[in-house]
């Protein structure tokens, strides 16, 4: 901000092991979205190295980032980002138009995952005609459509009632614990966050401390 420098993160170092349910922990401000943009190669950080299955994703260029956003992670946002004049099905089926998939294939491919996340009965409903709950289950298929490696999920909670987000995070943890999917959740939530297999907990651009949780 002019000639003043903020650091977002400073400092922060760790890994994820595959098929683990990771929360990064902290208030607002304390570098947690800028964190999970890094991570899923949305920005770059000034100094450091990130590395996904072992490659410096630094040195790809912007073709090479989109191909690995679009192929091997998925993104669930707090807002759902939904396009309101599609059904649920087809919001689902949007990554893999884009991934050149033929559309009876992508039709298949998007009904089972839609029924995997309980929403088998709701295929042809648009957003405005679905609960919050529904709609962050529609995210979350969506996410999950290419068969990434990773899931990124900021605040996916942070639109809904209370019921509605431990419906998504117990989703979200029954997912991980079935078909072994990586996920790595932000959110500011102290209860949300214990839902981990581990907590990282951030404040001011720093990793104040870590927690394993055993079950």
């Amino acid at each position: 901000m002019g000639r003043v420098v903020v650091p977002a993160l400073r400092g922060v170092s760790f890994d994820v092991e595959e098929g683990e349910f990771l929360t990064v922990l902290g208030p607002s401000g304390s570098g947690k979205s800028t964190l999970l943009h890094l991570i899923g190669c949305l920005d770059r950080p000034d100094e450091g190295e990130i590395l996904f299955e072992g490659r410096n994703v630094l040195i790809l260029n912007d073709d090479e980032l989109a191909e690995l956003r679009l192929k091997r992670i998925g993104f669930v946002f707090q807002f759902f980002n939904l396009l309101p004049r599609l059904t649920a099905l087809e919001n689902v089926k949007i990554p893999l138009a884009l991934a050149g998939i033929s559309d009876k294939e992508a039709d298949e491919r998007a009904r089972k995952l839609l029924e995997l996340v309980g929403l088998g009965k709701r295929l042809n409903h648009r957003p405005s005609e679905l609960s919050g709950g529904e709609q962050q289950r529609v995210a979350i298929a969506r996410a999950l459509i290419n068969n990434p490696k990773l899931v990124l999920a900021d605040e996916p909670t942070g639109n809904l009632d209370t019921k509605s987000g431990w419906e998504i995070v117990n989703l979200m943890r029954k997912l991980n614990e079935d078909i072994g999917q990586t996920f790595i959740v932000v959110t500011h939530d102290p209860q949300i966050a214990e839902a981990a297999d581990r907590i990282i907990y951030l404040k001011d651009g720093l990793i104040e401390g870590i927690k394993s949780i055993s079950r």
